[in-house]
């Protein structure tokens, strides 16, 4: 459900934001240098394979099977072929093929069904766009995975995770990014949700949450701490590198001060920068 936002207020995705956190320098290569990210096979899997979760409800309940799923790979994979042509160029350099990328996928449907019967459930929305202004200052938006619904009026937020980083690390990410969503739905609806839900596909692992309101209003201050901080960092042009185990998986080392790299000039005359969305460049960060 998306809510009318002003449109003269910057925005804040929580990818983004994680960015920040993670490494401030992280944050300016994507948001204002906007540099070019070259997806690699883990980000294009994850975003198949939500592609393939995405469409599997359009089925009607008693046909969401195992099978079904693994039939929907390969015209999926054709579709983000023909919508994002970096993805032509996904295997260079690199021993896999076309077909252990499929395989990979499918192995991953394999782990959703392990954990959830989709036949015993109708998702309120999916892929769901959300939004809302944080005390009249910012904007936070992005993109939900999935949202329940019960008879009951209970929201679930749902995130599908499909790996490609250290567990520890990226799940304290992946909860950041649920609280986000949550803090938007309680803004938006009036309703605190009832379970953060991370699906960890690769483990065949599930991880509920249950926020609260005096929570939510704690990460609020947070965020809003964390965009003022951002303002600073563009201010005065100095956003620094932080490294950590995370940075193994950067695609801008060679630009890194911490790595010996030099960061390209700064932009003359940077905006706040408009952001505009909540998956990472390349892909699904996941």
């Amino acid at each position: 459900m998306t809510v009318p936002v002003s449109t003269s207020l910057p925005t804040l995705s929580p990818s983004r934001a994680a960015d920040f956190k993670t490494c401030p320098l992280l944050y300016r290569f994507r948001s204002i240098d906007r540099l070019p990210e070259r997806p690699t096979p883990d980000q294009a899997r994850g975003t198949l394979v939500h592609a393939v979760l995405e469409t599997l409800f359009d089925a009607p309940a008693g046909e969401r099977t195992p099978a079904r799923a693994a039939e929907l790979v390969e015209p999926q994979w054709q579709r983000l072929l023909a919508e994002q042509e970096d993805l032509a160029e996904l295997f260079d350099g690199t021993p896999m093929t076309t077909e252990e990328f499929l395989s990979g996928a499918r192995e991953l449907l394999g782990g959703y069904f392990a954990v959830e019967d989709p036949n015993r459930l109708e998702p309120a929305e999916r892929e769901a766009y959300v939004q809302a202004e944080v005390d009249g200052r910012l904007v936070i938006r992005g993109y939900i995975d999935r949202l329940d619904v019960s008879p009951a009026g209970d929201l679930r937020v749902v995130d599908y995770k499909t790996g490609g980083a250290p567990r520890e690390a990226f799940e304290a990410r992946a909860m950041f990014q649920l609280k986000f969503y949550a803090l938007v739905l309680w803004r938006t609806r009036g309703v605190v949700p009832r379970v953060l839900r991370l699906m960890y596909l690769r483990d065949r692992e599930v991880c509920d949450f249950s926020p609260d309101a005096d929570e939510l209003a704690r990460f609020e201050r947070t965020l809003l701490a964390l965009w003022q901080a951002i303002d600073r960092a563009t201010t005065d042009r100095d956003f620094r590198a932080q490294p950590s185990r995370l940075c193994s998986w950067c695609a801008h080392q060679a630009l890194c001060p911490a790595y010996g790299g030099t960061p390209p000039p700064f932009p003359e005359a940077p905006a706040l920068p408009a952001d505009a969305e909540d998956e990472p460049p390349a892909g699904r960060d996941e």
